[in-house]
């Protein structure tokens, strides 16, 4: 693995660089969903908005609620935990990237769901490739031992194991990437369905704003739901330690996303016979 990349006396994580990759990614790919549902003229402008700052909450966020999964460690090295390049919670920066995303909802006045519909394929597709950061760097994020032919180990990792182990940065990767493709047709469903009301543009190729958000939270929904599954399998073969009925922390969040799923999806697709 290659935790660092060595430029003379200066040394890359690869984790960072994967990061700003996913940012990157996931920004093209909201853009994109921007201007297919109708907001075309500030597509640009919010992509970077909504990629950047939610980003740099989620970030903290993940450091801050790492950290605070293990006080003692805080307590006795602060400055070491809290400044530490590694050491980051999948649960903090939901909550923080939500967090951010509902002010910025607010401050650029658009439906709340609709903004998280149309960051859902994004977000899917930024977390996958973000793994890729954990799969080079070696951090901890595999899985329990193997004797499957794609077994790794990762004896250079920041975590070390000489054992062959699943690679679950990888099938995290091919799962976000699945996901990101589903989400991405329901949406196109779901923009499809708008214009089918009635509700289409004078220009063709994108449906109107107000359309869409009338029928807002399908895709949201299961970006919950699938990212959440995906998440409580993957679980099952990670090295995490377990808590409370023989589950992770991470578990119990991705069960807990999975319930808010099933309940928006509900809400939404009753809102949308109401519309209809």
């Amino acid at each position: 693995m290659i935790p660092f990349l060595h430029i003379g006396r200066l040394a890359i994580p690869t984790f960072g660089l994967m990061v700003a990759a996913a940012m990157v990614a996931a920004y093209f790919v909201l853009r994109a969903d921007l201007r297919r549902r109708g907001y075309a003229e500030r597509a640009t402008q919010l992509a970077e908005a909504f990629i950047a700052i939610p980003c740099l909450a989620g970030i903290i966020g993940a450091k801050v609620y790492h950290v605070l999964e293990t006080p003692r460690e805080l307590w006795e090295h602060p400055a070491r935990e809290l400044f530490s390049q590694f050491g980051f919670a999948w649960f903090g920066g939901l909550i923080a990237g939500l967090g951010a995303f509902v002010w910025l909802a607010r401050r650029e006045k658009i439906p709340l769901l609709a903004i998280l519909d149309g960051a859902s394929p994004a977000a899917a597709l930024g977390y996958g490739i973000g793994r890729i950061g954990c799969l080079l760097a070696g951090d901890g994020d595999y899985g329990i031992p193997t004797s499957l032919p794609w077994g790794m180990s990762f004896p250079n990792g920041l975590v070390p194991t000489d054992q062959r182990v699943h690679p679950t940065p990888i099938y995290e990767f091919l799962a976000a990437c699945a996901i990101a493709w589903v989400l991405w047709r329901i949406g196109a469903r779901q923009i499809a369905a708008a214009r089918g009301a009635g509700r289409a543009s004078r220009d063709e190729r994108a449906a109107p704003a107000d359309g869409i958000a009338a029928a807002s939270g399908i895709v949201f929904a299961a970006y919950l739901i699938l990212t959440g599954a995906a998440r409580f399998l993957v679980e099952f073969i990670r090295i995490n330690p377990r808590s409370f009925f023989g589950l992770t922390n991470a578990q119990a969040a991705s069960a807990a996303s999975v319930i808010a799923g099933v309940v928006i999806w509900l809400w939404a697709r009753r809102r949308g016979r109401r519309a209809e």
